[in-house]
């Protein structure tokens, strides 16, 4: 899920169970205006930080404990990135959304829009 800087969302996709999240970010970032990245350690890769600085943003991800080269990172602005998880936090509210209760993708998705567009309501 790809949110704004208000905490609604943007862009939805919808991977498989075993697929790293890192894997969908250049599809989510696509297009996307934006002065920086906010995300976990989990996309901290080198093609993601390069994918960013050809689209001229800054990168605001810690690196993992296992990288040679430890990148820095703005700590007052990776603590917005709590936005994105309270959005989750709303969706999972939803038991249909939380317990993935519908087995089609479509059904599926389709209802996470629905429940995503409550958050532009206001």
């Amino acid at each position: 899920m790809l949110c704004d800087a208000l905490g609604r969302p943007l862009r939805l996709l919808l991977t498989g169970g075993e697929k790293a999240d890192c894997q969908s970010a250049p599809a989510l970032l696509a297009g996307q205006p934006a002065k920086a990245v906010i995300a976990d350690k989990g996309y901290d890769t080198n093609e993601i930080r390069a994918f960013i600085r050809t689209k001229r943003m800054k990168a605001v991800i810690p690196a993992k404990r296992t990288r040679k080269h430890q990148y820095r990172h703005d700590k007052q602005l990776y603590a917005k990135r709590n936005l994105i998880e309270r959005c989750f936090g709303k969706l999972k509210i939803h038991r249909r959304i939380a317990t993935r209760f519908d087995r089609n993708d479509t059904h599926f998705m389709g209802f996470l829009y629905l429940a995503c567009s409550l958050f532009w309501i206001n």
